[in-house]
């Protein structure tokens, strides 16, 4: 089916190519049969008058032998064509030379030759409708043999076209990929010509991007291997502190700073796909009211019949617990959760996602709160991780009337 709506694309460079071909074998069609027909009407009408003039002295001759006229001679003025007459006036030399005058009557087209005889005009003529019928039948085989051969260059065009279409659909296919995430993906075409150039430039970005990416990871590793030795020392330290509100507040932001370092090293765990499912059927309606129970947070829950689903139930703990905590956190009450089928939908009523998240999705320390410090950005992030652990998928969007919506789809159990 795409291949036929590609074919049917009139906006097709394939169809611009045969569009330009045609053109360009129009123009040199019409071109060289303009003239042919003028060189061969030119040529026509010199050889028409040149026997124009030798019948006329042959005429003149016998005239002036025995005084008779044969068919095609006239002394008559009346019976010559007026503008014969008048270059037969108008001639610088009356006494030799002749004029002649073509005669286009379609029906009955004639060449005439005029000359003075005793001062009075002679004229012959001579039929030229051979003639005429001969450069129609040229004009005819020219246009017909144009359209054949039109006919034949437009589809070899269009064929010979489809290499550099089908290069540049490679490329646009691989682009594609590219901005859905798989920077794996490659053009792999070749060539010194523009395409080649453009594919090189295409597989340039996708290498840039993932040796960029590739870098974030491992910092993201890095940091959080590297903290996680001093916050145990924290942690510690933080225990053996008197009781006092300074004590609570310092413990409140080392585990804070416990719960990002743990968040930055599963991160860094998906990253480097270290993790793995451990699918079984669960309850699905059960796994998730379980859930939220265990994040302390309000929400209403809906729940459509008793789905089992196969999945982690680990692991889908992990994603709406950081679904609910994100709804709480930037959006507004009520929060709700709903369970049709295998798909959860998680909904709050606030200002819903940040349109750069919709367009690119979640970034790492990039929320859309406008304070400092609310939240790390991490959630989300973790959440579409785990999704792809488990074969689930998570789409995020706002509803119509207000709110943000993350709908979790997970496979249904054997």
């Amino acid at each position: 089916m795409h291949t036929v709506r590609s074919l049917l694309n009139w906006r097709s460079l394939r169809w611009k190519v045969a569009l330009l071909v045609a053109v360009a074998c129009c123009a040199v069609a019409l071109t060289v049969g303009l003239l042919v027909h003028r060189s061969t009407l030119d040529r026509s009408m010199n050889d028409g008058a040149a026997k124009a003039v030798t019948a006329l002295s042959h005429s003149v001759e016998r005239y002036a032998r025995d005084g008779t006229l044969a068919p095609g001679e006239e002394l008559d003025p009346a019976a010559m064509p007026e503008e014969l007459v008048r270059r037969l006036h108008e001639r610088k030399d009356p006494a030799h030379t002749p004029v002649t005058w073509y005669d286009g009557d379609p029906h009955a087209p004639r060449m005439w030759a005029a000359t003075s005889y005793r001062g009075e005009p002679f004229a012959v003529y001579e039929d030229m409708t051979p003639d005429l019928l001969t450069r129609q039948a040229l004009d005819r085989h020219m246009w017909k043999y144009s359209l054949v051969v039109l006919g034949i260059v437009v589809p070899v065009s269009a064929l010979a076209a489809e290499l550099p279409h089908r290069r540049l659909r490679r490329v646009a296919r691989t682009a594609r990929r590219i901005s859905d995430g798989d920077l794996a993906a490659r053009t792999g075409a070749g060539g010194g010509d523009e395409i080649g150039a453009i594919s090189a430039t295409v597989d340039a970005m996708a290498d840039s991007l993932h040796e960029r990416l590739l870098a974030e990871q491992r910092f993201t590793a890095d940091v959080a291997h590297e903290l996680r030795t001093p916050l145990m020392g924290l942690v510690t330290a933080s225990g053996l502190l008197p009781e006092g509100e300074a004590t609570d507040l310092v413990r409140d932001r080392v585990a804070v700073l416990r719960n990002l370092v743990e968040e930055l090293l599963e991160i860094s765990r998906l990253d480097a796909g270290a993790e793995t499912a451990d699918a079984r059927p669960v309850p699905l309606a059960a796994v998730i009211r379980d859930s939220l129970a265990r994040t302390g947070l309000g929400a209403r829950f809906t729940a459509h019949g008793e789905p089992w689903a196969d999945t982690d139930p680990r692991r889908l703990d992990r994603i709406v617990a950081n679904l609910v905590t994100n709804a709480h956190r930037h959006g507004r009450a009520p929060v709700e959760i709903e369970v049709t089928g295998t798909t959860v939908t998680v909904r709050d009523h606030g200002p819903g996602f940040p349109a750069h998240l919709l367009a690119h999705g979640p970034r790492r320390f990039r929320t859309g709160a406008a304070e400092r410090g609310h939240g790390h950005g991490l959630g989300l992030t973790i959440a579409l991780g785990q999704a792809r652990v488990i074969g689930a998928r998570l789409d995020l969007a706002n509803s119509p009337d207000g709110g943000a919506v993350a709908v979790l789809r997970l496979p249904a159990a054997p």
